[in-house]
Order: C-alpha cells, then sequence, then structure tokens
C-alpha cells in the first residue's frame, strides 16, 4: 500500500521539483544575459543538453518514432524550446525576472482554454472569468512596471513572456497527447536537439560571435542545460504524463514564488507596492479558475 502511495505522489513531487527549477532558470537566465548575448546564451544552453542525452542515443533510437507522429513532434518542438526560448530570451532583455514569473502564472488558463479550442473540451464562465482577471492583473502588472537598468521597457517584456506562454500552452497540449505513445524522455531528448539546431544559425550574427566567454556565465549556462533542460523537462515530462495536463499545468503557479525569492536574494530585485497588487490580482484570477480547470476530464481523453 505504502508503495501504491509514492507511485501515486510521484508525478506531484516531480512537478513541484521541476516548478522550482525552472524558477531558479528565470535568475539564471537574467544574471546569464548580463554576462553574454542572450541566442548565446540559448545555443550554449541546448548544445549542452543535447550531449546530455548523447550517451542514450542507441535506447532512444529503439523509441520508434512513428510517421503519424512526425509533424506533432515537429510542432512540439517548435512550440518549446524553439520559439519558446526565442520569446523569453528577448523577454528577459526588456523585464526583471520576478515579472516574467509573473506571466507565467497565466500558463493553466491558457491550456484550459487550448483544450476547449483545440480537443472539443467545455469551458465553463468561471475558467473564462478566471482568465479575464489574471490577463487584467498581467496587463497592470506591465503597465505599472517602471523603467530600470535591469527592465528598461518591461511592457514590452511582459507582451513577450506572454507570447512565450502561447507556446508554452500548445507544448503541453502536444506533449499530453504524444506521451500516449512515446516516452517523456524521448520526447524531452528530442526537445534539446531540436532546439540545439534551431539556434545554431545564430552564430552567424556578428553580435553573437562577439560575445564575452564570461566564466560566471558558462556557469549559469552549464546549470541551465543540465540542471534546467534536462532535469526540469525531464521531471515535468514525467508528471504531466502521469495526470491530466490541466492539472500539472496548474503546477506553474508555483514558479512566481520560487522566482520572485531567488530574485530578491540573488538579483536584488524588489516589487512596487502596485506591482505587488498587480500580482495579487493575476494569482486571483487563477485560483478563480483552477477548480473549473482540474476539475474537467484529462485533456487529451478524446
Amino acid at each position: 500500500m505504502e508503495s501504491e502511495g509514492l507511485q501515486k505522489m510521484l508525478p506531484f513531487m516531480a512537478l513541484v521539483l521541476a516548478m522550482a527549477l525552472w524558477g531558479s532558470s528565470f535568475v539564471a537566465l537574467k544574471y546569464s544575459f548580463q554576462e553574454m548575448h542572450p541566442l548565446m546564451v540559448i545555443l550554449g544552453r541546448m548544445v549542452i543538453a543535447s550531449f546530455c542525452f548523447l550517451p542514450f542515443y542507441r535506447s532512444v533510437g529503439r523509441m520508434g518514432l512513428k510517421r503519424r507522429n512526425l509533424l506533432p513532434v515537429l510542432a512540439m518542438c517548435l512550440c518549446e524550446p524553439c520559439l519558446y526560448f526565442l520569446f523569453e530570451s528577448m523577454a528577459l532583455v526588456y523585464t526583471s525576472a520576478s515579472q516574467a514569473s509573473m506571466i507565467t502564472s497565466m500558463l493553466p488558463l491558457m491550456v484550459a482554454l487550448s483544450a476547449g479550442f483545440f480537443l472539443g473540451e467545455q469551458i465553463s464562465s468561471r475558467t473564462i472569468g478566471g482568465f479575464v482577471v489574471a490577463a487584467a492583473g498581467a496587463l497592470w502588472l506591465s503597465m505599472g512596471g517602471q523603467a530600470t537598468v535591469a527592465a528598461p521597457h518591461p511592457a514590452l517584456g511582459n507582451f513577450l513572456e506572454f507570447m512565450a506562454m502561447i507556446c508554452a500552452a500548445g507544448y503541453t497540449i502536444l506533449m499530453k497527447r504524444l506521451s500516449k505513445e512515446l516516452h517523456p524522455f524521448f520526447l524531452t531528448g528530442l526537445q534539446a536537439f531540436a532546439g540545439a539546431l534551431f539556434f545554431t544559425p545564430a552564430l552567424l550574427l556578428p553580435s553573437v560571435r562577439a560575445t564575452s566567454l564570461s566564466v560566471n556565465g558558462w556557469l549559469a549556462v552549464l546549470y541551465l542545460g543540465t540542471v534546467v533542460s534536462v532535469g526540469a523537462y525531464g521531471l515535468y515530462n514525467f508528471g504531466i504524463s502521469r495526470i491530466p495536463a490541466s492539472q500539472a499545468s496548474a503546477f506553474v503557479n508555483l514558479i512566481p514564488v520560487f522566482s520572485i525569492v531567488l530574485g530578491f536574494f540573488l538579483l536584488g530585485e524588489r516589487l512596487t507596492f502596485g506591482q505587488g497588487m498587480a500580482c495579487a490580482l493575476v494569482f486571483s484570477g487563477v485560483l478563480l479558475s483552477q477548480d473549473s480547470a482540474i476539475g474537467k476530464k484529462q485533456v487529451c481523453a478524446a
């Protein structure tokens, strides 16, 4: 009985740990961008993650990618890590790690809305209302952000992070569907290799080639490529393969908590009173829709 209880708890434990690692990634990205060109950071992260999967390439090759899976896999990899990291890297150039991480709390609502639109699930008025409230909070947070050296254009940065969340929602839906046939470890490896290929052309840009090779910056990239890209994505993909996608995406609400705390201690970031109220409004919108979002059928049951 104890082993059965542990088995049931494993997906939830994996998701909590994944959110802690993702929360730290906002801080690591923001720090590394101060040391190196953002595209070099993302490329380095993807290459390191790919090397982590190389020892398992024979096992991965036996997992059998079928022809019918090709388009969904390509779409999943395009959503995340490709477009997701492109939007997020640019977002963190213009806004703070704390504000960007708050935008991620809208992901569960976006997943629920995507499931309703693309998978035919019913969307309650409570879910829609919660999304509107959370969106209003995110808009308030963006408009209330004051330009600083670390966040020169918070409104633009937060909008780019919102675009990253649209990509993340598409990835979550596709990942849930694909995990019925393909192992989460296999899908995580494909993401790493796809990201490395997608961002390699960035080396053609003079500004990227001229980036400084900061030791501290590369240490942050090493952390992002191993602990976050392999560890966090592996844990998240495992969790989402075991429980409904809408329920798994609800754990994303933990990311801002970890990120804001780490940003406070490691980057010296501070939120104004108005921004704090906007954060509370975002959380209120998320909580307003949570019962209806989690209580639905599994996202990809059809």
